[in-house]
């Protein structure tokens, strides 16, 4: 039985980006149904395949709850990212320097996982020159603007948005684990995405970025501006991208630098209580 193979176009964050992959791989994409978008002039398009291991010479690899993330480059110079959880591959993603296309080769185990973490790395790329990047953050909206919670993984993210959905009236949860920010001429944007780590929240709203916070765990609560290089530092660990590609690493640094000049930033030592959001709240707010 012939397997039929169709393209369809999401739009995240205002660009555009098409899936040409087999009908029933559509089944396990629920999470991009809400940034469903008309065919249009797509920044890239991933084609989904089924296929053999691909050979690259490794670059890098990072690991965080049991899955790991391979970087390299093939013989002919192509990127590869190879997807593994709980040491199994779920799938290669080849792409060309430019990002503008990519080939993501599966195995056939863990498959939503080898989609979600294809798109998450193609978008993260092919988005870095054009003033958008890819957070690894928490964020809620209040009173028509969205706050944006930081921090290493296991610091309390989660625990914090939750807590001004709790305690502060009118919080929404705008995205729990993947959002997007794009500098545009009158400020910082926050989007949410159909990436969002453990909570299933997959929202295609947008607001302006009305604060960062950068998250510690503390036997107290604490909260202090920060500025100049300090809050450029403090943004930098939690932005996903191949800063080892200088074309990537100029757009995100580009990025970074704009938000630490136009949007407050902030670190709360805090304890997992309502004191916490409300000394937060009030700090970002005022």
């Amino acid at each position: 039985m012939m397997t039929m193979i169709t393209t369809r176009y999401y739009k995240v964050a205002d660009h555009v980006f098409g899936i040409q992959t087999a009908v029933e791989d559509f089944a396990l994409m629920r999470n991009y149904e809400p940034f469903c978008w008309d065919k249009d002039t797509a920044l890239f398009i991933l084609t989904i395949e089924d296929g053999e291991r691909i050979d690259y010479t490794e670059e890098l690899r990072q690991e965080e709850e049991g899955q790991e993330i391979f970087c390299g480059k093939t013989a002919d110079g192509k990127s590869v990212f190879e997807f593994r959880w709980q040491y199994e591959t779920a799938g290669w993603l080849v792409c060309p320097d430019d990002y503008h296309e990519g080939l993501l080769v599966m195995t056939g185990k863990y498959r939503k996982l080898a989609i979600d973490n294809a798109l998450m790395v193609l978008y993260a790329l092919a988005t870095a020159p054009h003033d958008t990047v890819l957070f690894h953050a928490a964020v809620v909206s209040h009173k028509e603007k969205a706050y944006m919670f930081l921090g290493k993984s296991g610091t309390g993210k989660s625990t914090h948005a939750r807590l001004w959905l709790k305690y502060i009236e009118g919080t929404a949860l705008v995205n729990d684990d993947n959002p997007v920010v794009r500098i545009q001429h009158d400020g910082a944007t926050v989007y949410g995405s159909p990436w969002s780590g453990k909570t299933p929240c997959y929202r295609n709203v947008c607001y302006p970025l009305g604060g960062i916070v950068l998250l510690s765990q503390a036997p107290y609560n604490k909260i202090r501006r920060l500025k100049g290089i300090e809050a450029y530092a403090s943004l930098v660990p939690s932005i996903s991208g191949k800063r080892w590609d200088q074309h990537v690493a100029d757009g995100l640094h580009q990025t970074e630098n704009a938000l630490a000049m136009t949007t407050p930033v902030f670190h709360l030592e805090c304890l997992p209580d309502e004191e916490a959001a409300k000394v937060c709240q009030e700090a970002v707010e005022s």
